[in-house]
């Protein structure tokens, strides 16, 4: 045990200074285009050619669509109260402010810098010109995520509400447009944060050491996509080396139509085709393949699909490739890829920009971390307790980066660190059989709110619906560190259910339920090793280690750092983060399946990344 890094780490609540205004390249890069007249989207209302590296949803995309992003009109009124006040509340008389869709309004980018707080509401207010629409055509409104509920308004008439901060949705404004007119969009927004048990992940309202600024309102991608009525709505893609096929199952809106499906090459070329006609809301179409080619880190080999039913068009791509816990030759549980044993290096991804919180400031800001983590060894990112937009996880499938994706936490605030962070880290036997089934200990661990357990396996449930076809990702991590867990047993056979070709991490830190596919555990304070029960056939990893903190001068948000050690200089701390890193390296001959260092890059007072919190430096390196 690590008496000086674990005191170094403890976590503690303070009267907490202004954070320095944090620039990432991208950030000012997207101001300077602000400045020229470029913005952001701005009120781009026009069709445009659906390409994967502009389209909100690579895996799901259609030709006529248009971005909403740029300024909108916004205003911060009181709260009415009672039940769902976004719904009932009076449109404000002025629109005194603009801000920039779709950065909260607490993050530099947004042009607000301002919180919204749980007795306030939201108002965005923005035009649109809607593209022509023939009969038997639809118009839908997109919005990748509005933390945390939500009504939407379209030329005075509401056209649907929505709860739940991390997720996508849409509505359909078909008949709420008037053509050949501006039309009037208005979004009104409610976030109780942690004042409410639903699922927030990271974000406090009192936030410090490793909790975040809470932020709110839209932080993902608003557009509108024109669509035939009688249309696609869901894909399920498995490409399965064994069988040597991809299956389509598609859910429709109307049957009666043919499903067509064409597998392309990477270059475009069409490698084999099938169809079926609807006979139901839901079908499948099977397309055989010889010898497919199999998707890794190395070769990350993407197949094209077209998708047609009727007079709908999806393009999408998949990759043939196995994810799967086994035994190796000398009966270890592996982690293996393609039947093969694969050592995890992975990095813990928070997800949050200093100038645009959980939202990047472009695409390319994605692509930079993800070639980071690529050129500095690793072959596996976190997602942790966040859900990315639907471009990072292109990226990864393209890159060949691994994903370990959690789900949001939540829970009843504040969460009871004795339990679920101080007496765990004091001793390993505090992990043990503490069941997380029972009422008693539910409230111990924040998840005894029946309103909450609901929240949660609903948002879960999405999740793994939404991101189950893209291949990057390998496991599905549920809890972490106990905070809002209950009834892992339970959650483990409803992902199981929704996708069985995934391991599953039920329990990543302590309090083991004994389910899922890995013995997972968190180390910051004691020396590295394999605990791995004897007959297992779990693998084992330490799904977070590491911490080392090196603040950064001029680029780290505040003055005062925190962390799981300081040194004395930066060859100090490169020197011991590379000496941890082969620590863990070594293990792996010991029964280890691969780790998770903490962590990609500083966020606010955590200055224990290897990239700056602003992405200007890579202390590995500079």
């Amino acid at each position: 045990m690590d008496i000086r890094r674990m005191l170094a780490g403890r976590l503690r609540t303070h009267e907490r200074e202004d954070p320095l205004p944090l620039w990432t390249p991208w950030g000012e890069e997207l101001l300077a285009r602000d400045e020229k007249g470029a913005g952001l989207g701005g009120p781009s209302d026009v069709n445009r050619a659906s390409s994967p590296a502009t389209h909100p949803h690579p895996q799901f995309a259609r030709s006529a669509w248009g971005s909403l992003n740029g300024w909108w009109e916004c205003a911060f009124v009181a709260s009415p109260g009672g039940d769902a006040p976004e719904r009932t509340a009076a449109v404000p008389a002025t629109f005194s402010q603009r801000i920039r869709v779709p950065f909260s309004p607490e993050a530099l980018l947004s042009g607000v810098g301002r919180q919204l707080k749980p007795d306030e509401l939201l108002w965005y207010r923005r035009s649109f010109e809607a593209p022509a629409l023939v009969a038997g055509e639809r118009l839908l409104l997109h919005f990748d995520a509005v933390d945390y509920a939500c009504a939407c308004y379209v030329n005075g008439r509401l056209a649907g509400t929505h709860s739940g901060g991390y997720l996508p949705f849409s509505f359909d404004v078909t008949d709420h447009l008037a053509p050949g007119e501006k039309n009037e969009l208005l979004l009104c927004v409610r976030d109780p944060s942690d004042t409410e048990p639903h699922p927030r992940g990271k974000q406090l309202l009192q936030c410090g050491t490793i909790w975040y600024t809470a932020q709110s309102g839209i932080w993902q991608d608003v557009w509108w996509e024109r669509v035939p009525e009688n249309r696609v709505e869901e894909l399920l893609v498995d490409a399965s080396p064994h069988a040597g096929d991809v299956t389509v199952c598609a859910r429709v809106v109307r049957p009666g139509e043919e499903l067509r499906v064409s597998l392309l090459s990477a270059d475009g070329t069409l490698v084999a085709s099938g169809s079926a006609v609807a006979g139901e809301n839901s079908l499948a179409v099977r397309v055989p393949v010889d010898t497919p080619h199999l998707w890794c880190p190395d070769d990350p080999y993407l197949y094209g699909l077209r998708i047609e039913y009727g007079t709908d068009v999806v393009t999408s791509y998949c990759a043939f490739r196995t994810v799967s816990v086994e035994p190796d030759a000398a009966g270890v549980p592996r982690f293996c890829l393609n039947h093969q044993p694969l050592f995890l290096r992975g990095l813990l991804d928070q997800g949050y920009w200093s100038d645009g919180l959980l939202t990047a400031p472009s695409a390319d800001a994605l692509e930079a971390d993800i070639k980071t983590a690529r050129d500095l060894g690793f072959n596996m990112l976190r997602k942790h307790i966040k859900v990315e937009q639907d471009r990072w996880y292109w990226l990864c499938d393209r890159m060949g980066m691994l994903v370990w994706q959690d789900m949001v936490s939540g829970g009843t605030a504040p969460y009871d660190m004795w339990q679920v962070n101080q007496k765990p880290n004091l001793s390993r036997l505090a992990c043990g059989r503490f069941r997380d089934d029972t009422p008693s200990h539910q409230a111990r661990l924040s998840s005894a709110d029946p309103a909450y357990q609901e929240e949660w396996t609903r948002d879960c449930e999405g999740t793994v619906r939404y991101l189950r076809n893209h291949p990057c990702i390998v496991a599905w991590v549920l809890f972490n560190e106990g905070w809002g867990q209950f009834c892992a047993r339970d959650a483990v056979r409803r992902v199981r259910a929704i996708d069985p070709t995934r391991p599953i991490d039920a329990i990543s830190g302590w309090f083991d339920q004994g389910c899922g596919d890995f013995v997972s555990e968190h180390n910051y304070f004691r020396k590295l090793r394999v605990h791995l029960p004897r007959g297992s056939s779990r693998a084992f990893v330490i799904s977070e280690f590491g911490g080392l903190t090196w603040h950064v001068d001029d680029h780290s948000s505040f003055s005062e750092p925190y962390g799981y050690a300081g040194f004395k200089s930066l060859e100090e701390w490169r020197r011991a983060v590379r000496a941890l890193l082969d620590e863990a390296c070594a293990l792996e001959a010991r029964g280890l399946s691969g780790y998770v260092y903490t962590q990609l890059s500083d966020v606010e007072e955590e200055t224990n990344g290897l990239l700056s919190y602003d992405r200007r430096v890579n202390k590995l390196l500079f």
